[in-house]
């Protein structure tokens, strides 16, 4: 992902002591890069378990210092203190061996989003969203996606064979948040490919960054004169006076941030149901399973693995390490939901368990109502497609399927399947 945002002045805002590679307390440090963690991170958590406990040093690309929380009592500590554990990353102590092209930049880099808010600001910003949110209509939501589920299946289902991520899994979420903001289907369209170029960094991702900047100021400014049951004109609306940097850089976070979440919940789910016996034998009937299936990938195979992060304000103490003032937290959600001191038992037992820590928690975790339809658009992205495509396979052995390379994300690279050719619903 491109570096979108602001590189902080090390001394612009907050101080701290910074800890150097060689510290003590990073002395055995673990990467969290490379091969091994992307394709296993599972393996990779649980020997960070048996050899630091709860929270763990690590070092992040270009072997950044830093902690990684993958306690599920210790997380829920961090997550509900804002106080001592803020998110404003410019506190960081770290800043001055940072380069401006940092692999990470892009989800540290300060922006005046709601992301980086904090205290009154945060709850002003965070609580126009979440009342926005609440307003949507799920029932019609759902009605929606199922158009846009068939619209996506009827381009590829003459072929035989697909890419679901690329075809289906990620333009799927986009497009029915699209329908929330009140975008037109050729705008719609259009932002796909600019979203998923600024998701993916590299060559022209800045610029597919700025159209989506300008479509979303042409968006409200369109909504300011012609208002509609939409989250912009809503936002527009609300009493907390949002001003439109605020608006633009809110709605483009509710974009991608739920884009790229819920398209590897999708991607994830089908992987599960096409690779695992418990689910396979019931492709035909899908609509019985994809609930359970998509329950269990969020505690065993989340799509939001970490969260870079949180930043200490204060000297302390967690899961018996010492924290510094400044220090970076990197929030291990995957991790934390397969803490053996909270669940001891197999998932088998935890099927109706919403306790995992997936859309994360307190201030900052994912604003309600933003995971209700999250999975609205996963479940049904799901169930739509097993409906149309019963005798889908895959055409790589599971083992060789690639995960994508990123320290927050748990997705696939692709998802190749064939199939019985069959007709679009628009042809029917």
């Amino acid at each position: 992902m491109t570096n979108v945002f602001h590189t902080p002045d090390p001394a612009s805002r907050f101080s701290g002591s910074q800890a150097p590679v060689g510290c003590p307390a990073h002395q055995g440090a673990i990467p969290l890069y490379g091969t091994r963690f992307h394709q296993d991170p599972a393996q990779t958590y649980r020997e960070m378990r048996q050899q630091h406990g709860p929270v763990v040093p690590i070092l992040l690309e270009g072997d950044v210092p830093a902690w990684l929380v993958i306690g599920y009592r210790e997380l829920r500590y961090v997550l509900s203190n804002s106080q001592l554990f803020a998110r404003d990353s410019r506190r960081w102590n770290a800043w001055d061996r940072i380069p401006p092209d940092w692999p990470l930049m892009a989800y540290v880099g300060y922006q005046p989003s709601l992301l980086f808010t904090e205290g009154a600001e945060h709850q002003r910003r965070a609580g126009a969203i979440s009342d926005a949110l609440a307003a949507v209509d799920q029932f019609e939501i759902r009605t929606q996606c199922e158009r846009i589920a068939d619209d996506l299946i009827d381009a590829f289902t003459g072929h035989g064979r697909v890419d679901l991520m690329t075809q289906y899994a990620h333009p799927m979420p986009l497009l029915a948040v699209a329908s929330m903001f009140g975008l037109p289907d050729a705008e719609a369209s259009r932002l796909v490919g600019d979203v998923g170029a600024t998701l993916n960094g590299g060559e022209g991702a800045m610029e597919a960054y700025q159209r989506v900047q300008t479509l979303m100021q042409r968006l409200l400014d369109d909504k300011r004169e012609r208002p509609g049951p939409d989250l912009p004109s809503r936002l527009l609306a609300h009493p907390a006076g949002l001003a439109d940097e605020e608006l633009i850089q809110d709605l483009i976070l509710l974009m991608t941030a739920g884009q790229d979440t819920t398209a590897n919940w999708i991607g994830n789910t089908l992987r599960l149901m096409l690779t695992d016996e418990r689910f396979a034998v019931t492709l035909s009937g899908g609509r019985r399973s994809a609930g359970q299936a998509l329950n269990e990938v969020l505690w065993e195979d989340s799509p939001s693995q970490n969260s870079v992060g949180r930043w200490a304000v204060h000297d302390t103490q967690l899961g018996g390490q010492r924290i510094r003032a400044g220090d970076v937290l990197v929030l291990g959600l995957a991790a934390a939901n397969a803490d053996p001191r909270v669940r001891p038992d197999s998932y088998s037992g935890s099927g109706g368990n919403q306790a995992h820590m997936s859309f994360g928690y307190g201030d900052h975790g994912c604003p309600h109502p933003a995971p209700e339809l999250a999975e609205v658009i996963a479940y049904t992205a799901v169930e739509v497609l097993l409906d149309r495509l019963p005798d889908m396979m895959l055409t790589v052995a599971a083992e060789s399927l690639v995960w994508r390379t990123s320290i927050q994300m748990r997705g696939l690279a692709a998802l190749p399947v064939e199939f019985s050719p069959g007709y679009s619903k628009g042809r029917m």
